[in-house]
């Protein structure tokens, strides 16, 4: 049971009591259900459980916070789920939910596509033979993404060859109205010869041939990808932290 101002149902009505922000375009996959509502300066929402988080909110985190705690309590909510809340403070949420795992992160996102890169020609769409390669430089160069091979969130995979190997890596995981990179990396001997900015404004060029925007997300710690990625146009910014139910 949902303790709020107003209800909200279908992804159409929660998009407009949003104002059609960016980060909801993103969140609330088309042809997907999604209930919600509105409490306090805050609209929040349900997903079904293959788009991976169980739910997420905009506005004010309290309130957000507050709804969700409620839906833990009567069983709605249980350990080992994701929430997407906007960026509110560790003891703040400790306060109301059992934690197992927080993250701060920024969505970023441009309606832009971004200045011209060298050597982002060498960046190619990847195909299902290429899942060993991406599995071993994900291990080795971020293996604290989610963005995995056999994700079904995931469109497409793009990256960045050196002869046989694989350098470098992405992918589209646009399931909303807008364009989604995630999961990008390089391989850290290949680190700071531009091949970040390569792959990140080819597949940014590539996505913005379908959508009006394109956005990702990086943690709000790594303040070199947070330079990079507003060099090249992601200047938008909504910052989140999400949360692993313990």
């Amino acid at each position: 049971m949902i303790t709020a101002d107003q209800v909200l149902a279908g992804r159409d009505t929660l998009l407009a009591a949003t104002g059609h922000h960016p980060y909801a375009r993103h969140a609330l996959w088309r042809d997907h259900d999604a209930h919600g509502w509105r409490r306090d300066g805050a609209v929040g929402w349900l997903l079904p459980p293959e788009q991976g988080p169980a739910g997420g909110a905009l506005g004010t985190a309290g309130p957000a916070l507050d709804v969700f705690a409620g839906l833990v309590a009567v069983g709605t909510l249980h350990a080992g789920q994701w929430l997407h809340l906007p960026r509110v403070p560790p003891e703040e949420v400790s306060g109301r939910l059992t934690v197992a795992r927080l993250d701060d992160w920024d969505f970023l996102w441009t309606t832009t596509p971004p200045p011209r890169q060298p050597e982002e020609e060498r960046v190619v769409r990847l195909t299902e033979s290429d899942h060993p390669a991406l599995e071993a430089l994900i291990e080795e160069s971020f293996p604290t993404t989610t963005s995995r091979t056999g994700d079904p969130r995931i469109v497409d995979w793009y990256g960045i060859r050196d002869g046989d190997r694989l350098v470098a890596c992405g992918a589209d995981r646009s399931r909303g109205d807008i364009g989604f990179l995630a999961g990008l990396t390089v391989a850290t001997d290949r680190r700071g010869r531009g091949l970040g900015a390569a792959l990140t404004a080819g597949m940014a060029r590539a996505l913005f041939a379908r959508y009006d925007h394109v956005a990702l997300g990086v943690y709000a710690d790594n303040l070199g990808a947070i330079r990079l990625y507003r060099r090249l146009g992601f200047t938008g910014t909504e910052h989140r932290t999400s949360v692993n139910l313990g």
